[in-house]
């Protein structure tokens, strides 16, 4: 017998998410709604919506492999990012394209860009043959956005950071917000940024444990 993805579906939402705190309609109808094994490769698809990160493409020279998001994590990040229908979301870390397909069914328009140009054509396929049409994903280097076609609403890390750069707040509209996990291994924290005033704030959120994006780590300081 094949897996029943519906049923697992559903399993992961009142199992994983549903029990993290997560309680956003929006934020649980999109994951009942997203069939995280079209977004999975074929070998690893019965292991769709285990608990964990599932590794899409190996490690580059970085060490840096690619992953699909770990499911109540990544649900309690969208809820903080508070995302509605008239958002423009930019995220960055596309990967798989599974989150830019949940992105799609919360805000109005998505663009998603990836360094990984193979990942990008993957994801674009995956995207428009399920019907995500509201999505544009592209390639470009994650740590400087894609300031052509901002400024968003919204930007969206998937993955863990060690630091924000300036780029990314510079593409915040007035009242934008961006959410990102800061940290790596199990001692990040889950941020939520906002723009006011020209001015960003953040605060911390909630501790996690996500896979690191490629880029975005500080430069070591020598102490003499």
């Amino acid at each position: 017998m094949g897996t029943d993805y519906q049923a697992a579906r559903q399993k992961m939402v009142d199992n994983q998410i549903r029990t993290t705190d997560v309680t956003s309609h929006s934020v649980l109808k999109a994951f009942l709604t997203v069939a995280r094994e079209d977004f999975i490769p074929t070998p690893l698809k019965p292991l769709a919506y285990i608990d964990t990160d599932i590794q899409i493409s190996a490690a580059g020279e970085d060490g840096v492999g690619r992953y699909v998001m770990e499911p109540s994590p990544l649900a309690k990040m969208l809820q903080l990012a508070q995302i509605t229908r008239d958002h423009v979301v930019l995220e960055i870390g596309c990967g798989s394209g599974y989150t830019a397909a949940l992105l799609s069914l919360l805000a109005g328009s998505v663009v998603a860009v990836d360094s990984d140009s193979s990942l990008v054509d993957a994801a674009s396929e995956r995207l428009s043959d399920s019907g995500y049409d509201n999505v544009a994903v592209v390639t470009g280097d994650l740590e400087k956005g894609y300031a052509s076609e901002g400024p968003y609403d919204l930007i969206f890390l998937n993955g863990a950071v060690e630091f924000v750069p300036e780029a990314l707040f510079d593409q915040l509209r007035e009242g934008g917000r961006l959410v990102a996990a800061i940290g790596l291994g199990l001692a990040a924290q889950a941020h939520l940024f906002v723009k006011e005033g020209g001015v960003v704030s953040s605060r911390p959120a909630f501790n996690l444990s996500v896979k690191p994006l490629p880029g975005f780590r500080k430069v070591e300081e020598f102490v003499f």
